[in-house]
């Protein structure tokens, strides 16, 4: 555990037990400083097995994770009205959840437009054959959610680094069609084990095992859906670069450093001379040299950084600064008054909506970095001026 100086919940703690004494778990459990409790398992844990999968260790986000990347303006190159600048943003990508009767969801597409669906008749060949073998995936937010955000918090920031130059950064997953895809595996795995499910601690750890068909299933639909989840966001930092640059009319430079990482996701892995699964359920991969992305939240700092590849770890971080109460919780306890305090150095929605993403919802940014100094360096310290929430 690298939670030295960051506190974790009882909850957590226990949840934790239960996932390391399932008998497929290979070597032990790595704990980031962000945990807190999940479904099944904790979120912020890398769970490596050997000969099985837990699908909702992977979670309904999957491949949920974030893009950034520096561009050549400066400070002084926004406009001084950033309420122009997030309504620009907010009207290129669709963002948040409008579900009525007969209403369609003003977080979906209308009309896709060029760049997603040439990104969807790329991912369009993988879907249909996994498609084939289950059908109710068809009828799920599929094309009409790439390239959109989603809710919860999913955001889109410009930021300012240390030496004021600007970037942009969103955070964002699979949308409809992975969380369909999470949820039709993990019902699987708990149909499959309904004769053993009494000898779990919980139903959530459900898991499928390797060489049976719905693992292999599995592996072919998770790695889609991660792929999907990584073309939404490269798609979403287009059409926000797009976005930017019709109200910035300098030309402006992008890419001098990007990273498009997930945190929500497994794939195959050797560690300590053996090739495991590792799910990395609210972590990044942090390898020697590779870079990654840790945020704080609406209100505090972010990071770019580059990994150390401690091998205790899995070669990993955590996913953001984590949360320290439930979204139910906040609302209970802040108010928008609270809201606007905690983000006036921030153009951003300060409404009743977005009170379950009130910083002092997440534990301190840098008291998780400080506990996983050990895992990775700080490259790029960022401070957000414009969030765009769903």
């Amino acid at each position: 555990m690298w939670t030295e100086g960051v506190p974790v919940e009882d909850e957590a703690r226990r949840q934790l037990i239960n996932t390391a004494r399932l008998p497929f778990i290979f070597h032990h459990l790595a704990v980031m400083p962000d945990v807190h409790l999940g479904k099944g398992s904790t979120i912020g844990s890398v769970i490596p097995t050997r000969g099985a999968i837990i699908p909702a260790a992977v979670g309904v986000d999957i491949g949920c994770g974030m893009i950034a990347t520096r561009t050549t303006l400066n400070a002084a190159d926004l406009p001084d009205n950033l309420h122009a600048l997030r309504t620009a943003i907010e009207q290129a990508v669709p963002h948040g959840r409008t579900v009525g009767r007969g209403k369609r969801d003003d977080g979906s597409w209308e009309n896709p437009p060029d760049l997603v669906n040439a990104l969807w008749r790329e991912l369009l060949p993988g879907f249909q054959r996994i498609v084939a073998k289950y059908p109710r995936l068809q009828s799920t937010n599929n094309h009409k959610h790439l390239g959109t955000l989603g809710t919860g918090n999913h955001f889109i920031e410009v930021c300012l680094d240390e030496a004021d130059r600007v970037w942009f950064m969103l955070h964002s997953g699979s949308r409809g069609v992975g969380n369909a895809i999470g949820n039709t595996f993990i019902e699987l795995a708990q149909a499959d084990m309904r004769q053993h499910l009494a000898n779990l601690p919980d139903r959530d750890l459900a898991y499928l095992e390797e060489g049976s068909a719905h693992f292999d299933d599995y592996l072919e639909a998770v790695g889609w859906a991660q792929d999907y989840a990584r073309r939404n966001r490269q798609a979403m930092m287009s059409n926000l670069i797009a976005a930017v640059r019709k109200l910035i009319t300098q030309p402006f430079g992008i890419d001098l450093e990007a990273v498009n990482c997930h945190h929500n996701y497994v794939q195959k892995e050797t560690h300590f001379g053996s090739e495991v699964y590792v799910t990395r359920k609210g972590a990044v991969s942090a390898r020697r040299g590779e870079l990654g992305i840790i945020p704080g939240s609406m209100g505090a700092r972010s990071y770019i950084v580059r990994g150390l590849g401690n091998e205790e770890s899995f070669c990993s971080c955590s996913h953001g600064a984590g949360r320290r109460m439930s979204r139910s919780e906040a609302k209970r306890r802040f108010t928008i008054a609270d809201q606007v305090r905690a983000t006036a150095h921030v153009e951003c929605r300060k409404d009743q909506a977005v009170i379950d993403e009130i910083p002092m919802a997440y534990k301190d940014i840098d008291a998780v970095m400080q506990a996983q100094r050990s895992l990775v360096e700080i490259i790029h310290t960022l401070r957000q001026v414009v969030c765009v929430k769903g």
